[in-house]
């Protein structure tokens, strides 16, 4: 049974890739269509969606193939091949886009963080030292963390060239993409261009934005408990398998073929459980609206 499946899967793939033939013999499919750098191109945009600029197309596929393929590894070891290990390389290969995610979640929480100091930082400057606006911003930006200092190096290279402060917002603004940043930059530029209260106007920005973080805080405070026993979604089932393997003829049993698409079915349930609990755990974004 698995080796016809086996080859169906093969054969579905083959017609794909290569669809029909043309008279010069040149494949209408789907290796004609695409090229290697529309593909690239294409991950590029995905990636970019996701979240994931840092991440190269090359460094994905590269670092995704390579867990996948130990996972699929470890299975055959462990039971043999079939369609499980299939699956599992599948569900292993997705581990990485899950691990970046989380790394620059951590980045934006720290970035979220640092603006209150931020914004009062700026106040500070503008209202006590006395610097003008774009001197204020861009030396508080010096100090910035660490995943936002190359932004507003950059912005501080625009402003040295043009010595225009709308432009040199714009370039921040992009290279940020951030709700906070864009609100600081539109409040800084209309202090620039049109005057006002700067103290009172950077007050009022920074107690929001302190307002935002503890309410994020209090709601991640709360999940916590909610995210420990998600783990239990994977470690109980995984246990229970390799526990079953272990008793009398189990690893046979998961040969077989009804253990087979068992095991697949199991495995499709614990990922959907899975991927479901991270999406009602999620803590909303504040969406850009300054960004055009």
């Amino acid at each position: 049974m698995t080796t016809i499946v086996l080859a169906l899967a093969a054969a579905l793939g083959v017609h794909l890739l290569f669809g029909s033939v043309r008279p010069d013999g040149a494949p209408q499919g789907v290796l004609r269509r695409v090229s290697p750098s529309a593909l690239a191109a294409g991950l590029r945009r995905w990636l970019t969606r996701i979240g994931l600029e840092s991440v190269t197309p090359r460094q994905f596929a590269a670092v995704s193939a390579g867990v996948a393929l130990a996972a699929a590894a470890t299975w055959w070891m462990l039971i043999g091949a079939g369609i499980p290990m299939l699956v599992v390389a599948g569900v292993a290969g997705a581990v990485p886009t899950t691990v970046w995610r989380r790394r620059d979640a951590a980045a934006r929480t720290a970035t979220l963080e640092a603006w209150p100091r931020m914004i009062e930082e700026i106040r500070v400057r503008v209202g006590s030292v006395g610097q003008s606006v774009p001197q204020a911003l861009l030396e508080t930006g010096l100090g910035a963390p660490e995943p936002i200092r190359a932004a507003f190096v950059a912005a501080h290279r625009q402003w040295a060239l043009t010595t225009d402060f709308e432009s040199t917002v714009g370039t921040l603004k992009d290279s940020l993409a951030d709700p906070t940043a864009d609100a600081v930059c539109e409040t800084l530029l209309v202090i620039q261009q049109v005057g006002g209260d700067p103290d009172a106007r950077l007050e009022a920005l920074a107690a929001d934005r302190r307002a935002d973080l503890r309410e994020r805080r209090e709601a991640d405070a709360r999940s916590a408990g909610a995210r420990l026993a998600r783990w239990f979604v994977v470690i109980v089932p995984a246990g229970m398998a390799f526990a079953g393997m272990n008793l009398g003829d189990g690893r046979v049993a998961y040969s077989s073929t009804g253990g087979q698409v068992a095991t697949v079915v199991a495995i499709a349930m614990v990922t959907g459980c899975w991927w479901w609990a991270g999406r009602i755990m999620v803590t909303p974004q504040p969406r850009r609206v300054f960004d055009r």
